[in-house]
């Protein structure tokens, strides 16, 4: 009798102790196999057990390790001439993992209205033609890669950023987490630069080990400074003295990035937001189209492209001079600029060879190669980055044809105008720095992919997937706004 009291008294009475009892007992298991087995390895089991089971309760910390930590990824060779990004690509995987358990058990925690969103519904038609350019790709292995980061980027930045912002304070949350970590790099860099007097022509030694060059450097500190400005005017006290700390160091950064295009990108965001006061977004949007297909046609016709072929000898890298490098730009003799032609004139004879289905996703290197113009060459040109277009609508247009472009070109200019939208809709200022911070940072970056190809890099295209993601939430709350202004009347 007391022996049957003494079970019932041990017997899990809920699900709780269930749970800490299955521990103890996969502990003392996994304990007696390592000791038995002589495989200390077995000590790993419960710790892993442990560790799913904190990512099933809540892995939101997962989501906020990838941001604090993504300023400080690095990209790592793999066989095959492909490349892992660590730790932000791992940890990305890990959220796409966790996220896909969540939409199983119902609890994907995202909005309805934003899985038909018309931004999702781009997104989703770019990632299936991608598919389909696949299918022609000139290396099958490279466009599947693609494919799969490109999910692992879409997923853990617009689906779980959705799923975890749910009002405007959690945004300056998210970024202060990516803040704090690149503002740790450009006080890195500065003590570093220092030692060489912050000189133009050692910026890319400065920048060593955490990012690949100083135009990625200026970037994330550029897409930043429109969160930081926001969010500085919207907090009061400490709160506040911080933001405007870490706004101050970020656009130290840029400065001393000496990069031209980061430099330019931020009085043009203070000119869109001139732009969408006016309501003038889809008038310019219109105009640069017409604009850039005038152009193209222009230099196609006739081979007009070839009387702009740099000259050899005179097309230099200025290093020891910021003003000559300056110089240089305007009067097409900067090798840097000129070495982007080069590749843009590949792009171009590219286009003209494959204008359905490109060459594939991320073919570009070395396909290019096959399609230069001697005429346009660089003492750079032997390309030992591997880098590519150095235009990501070129991009966009060599590697998946037509579609692949009009698509996102379809996305960024709904983006735009969707800003645009919310910007005079919402009469809540919080719901307008929110949509502020992420329009004008858009810009920012979409100003950059004129000039590179940044969407695919880690540390940018996180927050150009980011901004989508805020864009359609703070749309739920200008709705819900609208909605409570209605029933007040």
């Amino acid at each position: 009798m007391a022996a049957s009291t003494l079970l019932a008294r041990l017997r899990p009475r809920d699900s709780a102790q269930r749970l800490y009892a299955a521990f103890i007992g996969l502990l003392l298991l996994s304990g007696a196999a390592a000791a038995l087995l002589e495989a200390p390895l077995w000590l790993a089991l419960p710790v892993a057990a442990l560790g799913v089971g904190v990512l099933l309760i809540d892995w939101r910390w997962v989501y906020y390790a990838l941001l604090l930590t993504l300023a400080f990824s690095r990209e790592i060779p793999l066989p095959g001439g492909l490349s892992l990004d660590v730790p932000s690509e791992p940890l990305m995987l890990l959220l796409l993992g966790c996220f896909g358990v969540s939409v199983l058990l119902g609890r994907s925690g995202v909005p309805a209205h934003i899985w038909r969103h018309p931004l999702v519904i781009i997104m989703g038609l770019a990632l299936l033609w991608s598919a389909v350019s696949m299918l022609f790709s000139v290396s099958t292995v490279k466009s599947v890669k693609y494919l799969l980061a490109k999910t692992w980027y879409i997923v853990p930045f617009v689906f779980v950023t959705a799923s975890i912002v749910r009002r405007p304070q959690d945004v300056w949350r998210l970024v202060a987490f990516y803040v704090v970590g690149a503002a740790a790099t450009v006080l890195y860099t500065t003590s570093r630069h220092l030692t060489r007097g912050l000189s133009f022509d050692s910026i890319n030694w400065a920048i060593q080990p955490f990012y690949i060059n100083h135009v990625i450097y200026a970037v994330v500190q550029a897409l930043l400074i429109p969160y930081c400005f926001y969010a500085a005017r919207g907090a009061r006290g400490t709160k506040r003295l911080l933001w405007r700390i870490a706004l101050g160091i970020l656009l130290f950064g840029v400065i001393f990035s000496y990069t031209r295009a980061s430099m330019a990108s931020l009085p043009l965001a203070g000119l869109f937001y001139l732009a969408l006061r006016l309501r003038l977004t889809r008038i310019i949007l219109a105009v640069a189209a017409v604009a850039v297909t005038s152009w193209a046609a222009f230099m196609m016709a006739n081979d007009n492209y070839m009387n702009y072929a740099p000259d050899y000898e005179k097309t230099v890298f200025n290093g020891h001079n910021f003003e000559k490098h300056l110089e240089a730009t305007y009067k097409m003799q900067d090798v840097s600029g000129m070495e982007r032609v080069y590749r843009w004139v590949a792009a171009a004879r590219m286009i003209s060879e494959k204008p359905l289905t490109g060459s594939g996703p991320s073919t570009f290197y070395p396909e290019y190669k096959k399609y230069t113009v001697k005429s346009f060459r660089t003492y750079v040109s032997d390309n030992p980055e591997k880098s590519t277009t150095h235009n990501y609508f070129l991009l966009q247009l060599a590697e998946q044809g037509f579609p692949g472009f009009l698509l996102f070109a379809a996305l960024f200019a709904t983006a735009l105008i969707t800003v645009e939208n919310l910007y005079h809709r919402s009469r809540s200022p919080e719901n307008r720095r929110v949509v502020l911070a992420a329009g004008l940072s858009l810009v920012v970056i979409i100003f950059h992919l004129l000039l590179n190809e940044l969407v695919e890099v880690d540390k940018v295209g996180s927050f150009f997937y980011i901004a989508l993601a805020l864009l359609m939430r703070a749309q739920g709350w200008i709705d819900e706004e609208a909605v409570n202004e209605r029933m007040s009347e």
